[in-house]
């Protein structure tokens, strides 16, 4: 057995952290609902009070699915010219451009636009799911570390400011109609970022059960799941 074994456990301390921006490693205060904690070198917020956060990240994971499903099963443009009309979904819009040889850009806007909005709510909407059990099984902390991966692909915004644009050069040539999912997808831009707001990873992380409890990681909860 190797005599350094012994001083490789983690401290089983949940309020000990570094910081994930400048490596700082401090005690958490005892935080009251609301409150936040910042890194005293850096400045950046480490920690913050989520009361009910479990009950509200479940809600708006919900909500968030439900718009998911109208954004994409909807049109999100329609077009009107020379007495010919034409609408299409997102999902169609990115076919289209893979039929006219764009398939660059369609990868992107399947990858960003559906894709990735779609993994991060399925993730969150597990999680937040998981994480009511009062001790969340293992595979709640392993989805927990690919959500953030999907959030930060997700770029739904990103897609709704490309078409503002294109909007304003077509207008002169052909009459524009918004569709439902223009407006469905402008919400849930809003809703997914409430939804990322209420959660509080670091509940959920320090209250999973671990194959090993001895070596449970309680408090490396890397730069995404401290932010």
């Amino acid at each position: 057995m190797d005599p350094d074994s012994a001083f490789n456990v983690p401290i089983a301390d949940p309020s000990l952290i570094a910081c994930p921006h400048c490596d700082l490693l401090q005690r958490l205060p005892a935080l009251p609902a609301g409150g936040s904690a910042r890194c005293p070198r850096c400045d950046r917020e480490l920690a913050r009070a989520r009361p009910d956060a479990a009950t509200r990240s479940l809600a708006l994971s919900l909500a968030a699915a439900c718009l998911f499903v109208v954004a994409n099963a909807v049109p999100m443009l329609g077009l009107r010219a020379a007495g010919r009309d034409a609408s299409t979904t997102v999902i169609g819009g990115a076919i289209h451009l893979w039929t006219h040889d764009e398939r660059m850009v369609a990868a992107l806007v399947l990858c960003t636009a559906v894709l990735a909005p779609g993994a991060q709510i399925a993730l969150m909407l597990a999680v937040a799911l998981g994480a009511r059990a009062a001790r969340p099984a293992a595979w709640v902390g392993a989805l927990l570390r690919h959500q953030p991966a999907a959030r930060t692909w997700s770029m739904i915004e990103v897609m709704l400011l490309g078409v503002l644009v294109a909007l304003i050069k077509i207008a002169d040539y052909a009459n524009v109609i918004p569709g439902t999912a223009l407006f469905v997808l402008a919400g849930l831009v809003f809703v997914l970022a409430a939804m990322q707001a209420s959660f509080d990873a670091r509940d959920v992380w320090a209250r999973v059960v671990w194959a090993d409890a001895a070596a449970e990681p309680a408090a490396d909860l890397g730069p995404e799941l401290a932010s």
